[in-house]
C-alpha cells in the first residue's frame, strides 16, 4: 500500500487549536510550506489586455448540431447534457453582447445618416459631398448589419437549445421520481439490505487492518500520538460540555436585568456560539481521525462527511431553541406553551439527527455499489421516521396561538398573516409525512426520498428565515427603544419580505431544481425585456432610480428653500408663493424623470408607438382623472381660490385646508373633511368670501311689536351696530323698516365686517344686545298668536247618555231540571229577549 504524505495543515490546525485551549505547543511548521507557494503570483501588464476575439460561427455551427444531436439521443447522460448546455450558454452570453455592440454602432450610423437630411427627391438636387457621404454610411450601415443579424440568428439558436436541454433534463427527473422499484417492505429484498451493511462494516474493517498492517502508517500514528490524544480530549470536552455552557449562559443573558435595551440582539450572538463551540469540537475529532493514519477511502469519506453530519444535529438544536425557547418570551414568533415548546425541541432534535444519519449514509453505505433493494430497504426507515417526525411536528404547530394585541381599544391579531402560514404550513406537512412513506413502500422510494427530505430542509430554511427575522425586528426595537412601536413598524415587515425573496433560490434547490436553471432566470432576468425596440435590462432599470432619486431630492431641497427662505422674502401672498413652489415641485420632478430616462439609455422614442397605442385605451378610463389634474395646475396657475379661503362649493361651505393635482380638501365648519375634485371648483359656481379682502355683510332681521315707536327702535338698532368693533364705519351700518309682518314690525341690521369670518360671533353679540336694551326700553318682541273660531261648537257637544233597559224577569229554576247556568229559560223566550235587546 502506498506510503501516505504527511499532513501538515491538520497537524497545525490541531495545535493551534490545543493552545488556545490547552497548553501552548512550539511546532515549528511553517518550514513544511515550500515558499515558491507562498510568492503571489505576478500580476499581468496591463499592456497583455486584449479585445474580445471575433466569434467563429463555424465552431458554433458545429458546438450547435453536436448539441441538438445529443438531445434528440436518449442515450446521453445528464452530464453530458450539462455540459453542453454550459458551453451553449457561454456562446449566448457574447451573442447577447455582440449584439448590444453592434447595434450601438447602427444607431449611431443611422444617427449620421438623418442628420444629413432627406434623400433629394425628384428635380432636387444636393451638394455632391453630401451624396457621397450618404453613400459611404449606407455602405458601411448594410456591412455592418450582417453581423448583427448573424449575431440574432445565433442568439435565438442557442436559446432555444437551452430550452431543449432544460425540458429533456427536466423530463429524466420526472421519469426518474416516478420509476416503480423494489418495494422495502418485502422480506425477499431485507437479505441484500443486511449484506449491504455488512459489507460496508468489514470494507472499514479491511481498511483499518490494512492501514495497521503498514509500518509507516504505524509509525506516523506514534509520532503524532500526543497530537491525537489531545485533539479528541479537547473535541470531548467541546462536544459534550461546550455547548451546554453556551446554553446556559444564553439562558441567562435573556433572563438577566442588568441590560435591558438590545438584551435580546446581545443574546442572539451569544447564542452563535452554541454553533462556533461545536464546530470546532467536530473539526478536531474529524482531524484526530485522520492524524490515526488509520484510514482508507471509506473511512475518509466518513470523516469528510462527519462535521456537516454533526452541524445538522446542533443546528436543530440551535434552531429549535431559538423557535421554542426554554424561557418564555412574548417576541418569539411562536405561542406555544411550555410543554409544547418542550416536546417542539425534542422532534427538532430528532430530526436533526435524522439529517446527520442521512449525511453519512453515501460515504458508508456507498449506494452507488449496491443494488437496489438493499438501497429502498435500508433508506426506508430513515423515511418513516423523518416522516413520523414531521407529523408530530406538524400536530405541534397546530396549537399555535395568535398573538393579541389592542389597536384603539380593539383587540386585533398582531400577526395575522403569519398566523395563517403556520397553519398551512402544519397542514402541509401533516400531508407530506403521510405520502412519503405511502409511496416508499409502494416501490416509489425516489419520491419518498424527494418528498421527506426536503420537506425536512425546507422546514430548517424556514426556521432561519424567522430566527433571522426575528434578530431584526430585535435590532430595530433596541435603536427605537420601544418594542411595542417597533412590532408595528415599516422595517421588520420589509425585512421580512426581503428574506422570504431571498430564500427563494435555496427553497428550489431542495426542491429539485438545478443550478442551470436559477441561473438561466438570472440570465433572462439580466438580459431585461424588449419593449418598442429598446431592450430594457435591470441595470438600466436600477440606474434609473438612482437618477431619478438624486433629482427628487434635489427638487424637494429647491422647494424647501424656496417655501421657507426666498419666497417668503418677497411680496408675493401666501397662495401666489404655495403656486410658486408647487410648480417646480413639478417641472422638477419631470426633469429629473426625463433626465434618468437619458441617463440609463431607454430611447423614449422607441416607445413612442407603444405609448401611443396604450394612451388611446388609458385615456377612455383615465379622462376624469386628467380631467382633474388639467383643473388642479389651472387652481395653481390662475388661484381662483387659495388654502384657507372660505368657500361655497354647491351645498358644501368651508375653508380650503389643501389644494393637490387632483382634489382640494376643503375643512366644514363642522371640522368635516370634503374632498372636492378640482373639475368641480373650474366648471362649477364657487362662493370665495375671502378671495379679494376678508371684509363681508352680516345681516339681522328683528321684529317689535304693534304700536311701539318706529324711530326708536331704528335708533336704538343703529347704535348697537355701531358699537360693534369689527364693524366699519366707511360704509356706515343701516337699519331698515322693511315693513308690517303678519305678527310684528319687520326691521333688519346691515354692516360690514372688518373680517367675514367672525360673521356669527358678531350676530350673536349683536343678538345679545339687542334682547339686553329692548328689555330696558320696554320693547316687546311679540311671536305669532292665532285665534281659532269655531263655527258649529254645537256639533263638538257630548251626545246624552241613554236609560238602560229593564233586566227582563225570569222564573225560578227548578231544581230538579235546571241547573245554575241554564237559569230554567226555554229556548223561545231566550229567542224573544236577545231581539228585543238588539233592536
Amino acid at each position: 500500500m502506498p506510503r501516505l504524505r504527511p499532513l501538515p495543515w491538520l497537524r497545525a490546525l490541531c495545535l493551534a487549536l490545543m493552545a488556545l485551549a490547552v497548553v501552548p505547543l512550539a511546532t515549528p511548521l511553517a518550514a513544511q510550506t515550500p515558499a515558491a507557494d507562498q510568492q503571489p503570483a505576478a500580476a499581468a501588464p496591463a499592456g497583455d489586455q486584449q479585445t474580445p476575439a471575433p466569434i467563429d460561427y463555424n465552431v458554433w455551427n458545429a458546438l450547435a448540431s453536436l448539441a441538438e444531436a445529443a438531445i434528440e439521443d436518449p442515450n446521453t447522460t445528464d452530464q453530458a447534457l450539462n455540459d453542453l448546455r454550459t458551453e451553449i450558454s457561454s456562446m449566448r452570453t457574447q451573442f447577447l453582447n455582440a449584439e448590444t455592440s453592434l447595434q450601438g454602432r447602427l444607431d449611431a450610423l443611422r444617427a449620421q445618416i438623418t442628420a444629413l437630411g432627406p434623400v433629394p427627391t425628384d428635380g432636387q438636387t444636393e451638394a455632391a459631398d453630401v451624396t457621397q457621404r450618404r453613400d459611404e454610411l449606407n455602405a458601411q450601415l448594410a456591412e455592418r448589419e450582417a453581423p448583427l443579424r448573424a449575431a440574432d440568428e445565433a442568439y435565438a439558436r442557442a436559446d432555444a437549445i437551452i430550452r431543449a436541454i432544460d425540458r429533456e433534463v427536466r423530463a429524466r427527473q420526472a421519469n426518474a421520481l416516478m420509476t416503480l422499484g423494489p418495494s422495502p417492505i418485502n422480506p425477499a429484498n431485507w437479505l441484500d439490505a443486511l449484506d449491504a451493511l455488512i459489507g460496508s462494516a468489514l470494507t472499514i474493517n479491511g481498511e483499518i487492518y490494512n492501514a495497521w498492517l503498514d509500518p509507516a502508517r504505524v509509525e506516523e500514528m506514534l509520532t503524532d500520538l500526543p497530537i491525537t490524544i489531545g485533539s479528541l480530549l479537547l473535541a470531548a470536552l467541546l462536544l459534550l460540555r461546550g455547548r451546554r455552557w453556551m446554553e446556559h449562559l444564553t439562558v441567562r443573558l435573556l433572563q438577566s436585568t442588568a441590560i435591558l435595551r438590545g438584551r435580546a440582539v446581545a443574546a442572539f450572538f451569544v447564542s452563535l456560539s452554541q454553533l462556533i463551540v461545536p464546530f470546532l469540537g467536530l473539526l478536531l475529532l474529524a482531524v484526530a481521525i485522520q492524524l490515526t493514519r488509520m484510514t482508507g477511502p471509506t473511512i475518509l469519506a466518513i470523516d469528510d462527511a462527519l462535521v456537516p453530519a454533526g452541524m445538522a444535529l446542533f443546528g436543530a438544536r440551535w434552531l429549535s431553541l431559538h423557535l421554542f425557547p426554554i424561557v418564555n418570551e412574548t417576541r418569539a414568533a411562536l405561542n406555544l406553551s411550555s410543554d409544547d415548546r418542550r416536546r417542539a425541541r425534542g422532534v427538532s432534535l430528532a430530526l436533526g439527527m435524522l439529517a446527520g444519519v442521512h449525511e453519512l449514509y453515501v460515504p458508508f453505505i456507498a449506494p452507488q455499489v449496491q443494488p437496489a433493494t438493499a438501497q429502498a430497504v435500508l433508506m426506508y426507515p430513515l423515511v418513516v421516521l423523518v416522516s413520523l417526525s414531521l407529523w408530530r411536528l406538524s400536530r405541534l404547530l397546530l396549537r399555535h396561538q395568535p398573538r393579541r394585541t389592542e389597536v384603539e381599544g380593539v383587540e386585533v391579531d398582531s400577526s395575522p398573516f403569519f398566523d395563517r402560514m403556520v397553519k398551512f404550513t402544519s397542514r402541509i406537512l401533516t400531508l407530506l409525512a403521510v405520502m412519503a412513506p405511502i409511496l416508499g413502500a409502494a416501490g416509489y422510494m425516489a419520491a419518498a426520498q424527494q418528498i421527506a427530505f426536503p420537506a425536512l430542509a425546507s422546514l430548517a430554511l424556514i426556521g432561519v428565515i424567522i430566527v433571522l427575522h426575528g434578530l431584526v425586528s430585535a435590532i430595530y426595537a433596541a435603536v427605537l427603544g420601544d418594542e411595542e412601536r417597533a412590532a408595528q413598524g415599516l422595517v421588520p415587515s420589509l425585512a421580512g419580505l426581503m428574506l422570504a425573496l431571498l430564500a427563494m433560490p435555496p427553497m428550489a434547490l431542495i426542491w429539485g431544481a438545478r443550478e442551470t436553471d436559477l441561473i438561466e432566470v438570472w440570465t433572462r432576468f439580466s438580459e431585461g425585456v424588449s419593449l418598442g425596440g429598446t431592450r430594457i435590462a435591470p441595470a438600466n432599470v436600477l440606474l434609473f432610480f438612482i437618477v431619478f432619486a438624486v433629482g427628487y431630492l434635489i427638487t424637494r431641497g429647491l422647494q424647501g428653500a424656496l417655501g421657507t427662505s426666498v419666497l417668503p422674502k418677497t411680496s408675493m401672498e401666501k397662495g401666489a408663493q404655495k403656486a410658486v413652489v408647487s410648480g417646480v415641485g413639478y417641472l422638477g420632478i419631470t426633469a429629473a424623470a426625463l433626465v434618468a430616462f437619458s441617463m440609463a439609455g431607454i430611447d423614449l422614442s422607441g416607445l413612442a408607438i407603444v405609448a401611443g397605442a396604450l394612451s388611446v385605451g388609458i385615456g377612455f378610463g383615465l379622462q376624469n382623472i386628467v380631467s382633474n389634474f388639467v383643473s388642479g395646475i389651472i387652481l395653481l396657475i390662475e388661484r381662483p381660490v387659495s388654502e384657507g379661503d372660505w368657500v361655497e362649493v354647491g351645498t358644501t361651505s368651508g375653508t380650503i385646508e389643501r389644494i393637490s393635482v387632483r382634489s382640494t380638501v376643503i375643512q366644514t365648519f363642522d371640522r368635516s373633511k370634503v374632498i372636492v375634485p378640482n373639475a368641480d371648483l373650474i366648471s362649477g359656481a364657487v362662493t370665495n368670501y375671502t378671495k379679494s379682502s376678508k371684509t363681508g355683510r352680516v345681516v339681522l332681521t328683528v321684529g317689535v311689536a304693534y304700536g311701539t315707536d318706529t324711530r326708536k327702535v331704528a335708533r336704538i338698532l343703529q347704535e348697537i351696530a355701531e358699537s360693534e368693533p369689527l364693524v366699519v364705519m366707511d360704509p356706515k351700518p343701516g337699519v331698515d323698516f322693511l315693513g308690517f309682518g303678519p305678527d310684528a314690525l319687520d326691521f333688519r341690521i346691515r354692516a360690514v365686517l372688518r373680517d367675514v369670518n367672525y360673521k356669527v360671533a358678531v350676530a350673536t353679540e349683536m343678538n345679545h344686545k339687542i334682547a339686553a336694551r329692548f328689555a330696558e326700553e320696554g320693547i316687546e318682541i311679540p311671536f305669532a298668536q292665532r285665534d281659532i273660531w269655531l263655527r258649529n261648537p254645537e256639533a263638538l257637544a257630548p251626545p246624552a247618555p241613554r236609560e238602560a233597559a229593564p233586566a227582563p224577569k225570569h222564573p225560578e229554576p227548578r231544581a230538579d231540571r235546571d241547573t245554575a247556568d241554564s237559569a230554567a229559560v226555554s229556548p223561545d223566550q231566550r229567542d224573544d229577549d236577545f231581539r228585543e235587546e238588539t233592536r
